[in-house]
C-alpha cells in the first residue's frame, strides 16, 4: 500500500492473479454444470474473469468475492443463452476407444444426469446448479440469478420435475 493507504496497481493485479489461480477451477466446474460443455465452460469462465477484472479496482469485501464472481458467471451464461450464441453447432466426440469403467463407478448415472441437466431450460439449470452444486441458499441463488426467491423455488421445482422425467432410472 502507498502512503495514503491505497493499493497500488501491481498489488491489485497480484490479488487478482492469486484469486484467479485459486478459484478458476471451481468456477469452471460450475460453468460446466450450467452449460454441459467443457469448452464453453472455459469460455464462460474467461468472460467472467474478464468482467471481474474490469471492476476489480472497486471490489472490496474478500468474503463476498466468490458470490460476486458466481453471480457474474450465471448472468453471463443466461445472457449468452438468451442470445442463442452457442445453439448453432455442437461437436461430438467419439469415445469408442476408451476403456469401459469399473462396474461400481456409476459413470452411466453421472453421464445420464449431466445429459438431463443439459436438456433442462437455462434458468432452471442455473437454479439447480446454484442450489444443489454450489449449495447456495434460496436467497443467494435469487441474488445470483437476479430474480425473486419465489421465482427460484418455481425454477427449482420445474427443473427437478424435468430432470426426473429425463432420467427416471437414476435415484436422486
Amino acid at each position: 500500500m502507498n502512503a495514503r493507504g491505497k493499493r497500488t496497481q501491481d498489488e491489485r493485479e497480484d490479488r487478482f492473479a492469486a484469486y484467479f489461480a485459486a478459484r478458476s477451477g471451481a468456477m469452471r466446474a460450475t460453468a460446466y454444470l450450467l452449460c454441459g460443455d467443457w469448452h464453453r465452460a472455459e469460455d464462460l469462465v474467461q468472460t467472467t474473469f474478464v468482467k471481474l477484472y474490469v471492476v476489480w479496482h472497486r471490489v472490496g469485501e474478500e468474503e463476498r468475492l466468490d458470490a460476486y464472481t458466481r453471480q457474474i458467471l450465471v448472468r453471463t451464461f443466461l445472457d449468452e443463452t438468451r442470445r442463442g450464441f452457442f445453439r448453432r453447432e455442437r461437436p461430438v466426440a467419439d469415445f469408442a476407444d476408451r476403456p469401459l469403467p469399473a462396474p461400481g463407478d456409476h459413470v452411466e448415472d453421472r453421464m445420464l444426469l449431466v445429459q438431463a441437466l443439459a436438456a433442462v431450460a437455462p434458468r432452471q439449470r442455473a437454479a439447480l446448479v446454484l442450489r444443489v452444486w454450489a449449495d447456495l441458499s434460496v436467497e443467494e441463488t435469487a441474488k445470483a440469478m437476479g430474480c425473486g426467491t419465489g421465482n427460484v423455488k418455481s425454477q427449482l421445482a420445474r427443473g427437478l420435475a424435468a430432470m426426473r422425467a429425463l432420467a427416471p432410472s437414476v435415484n436422486a
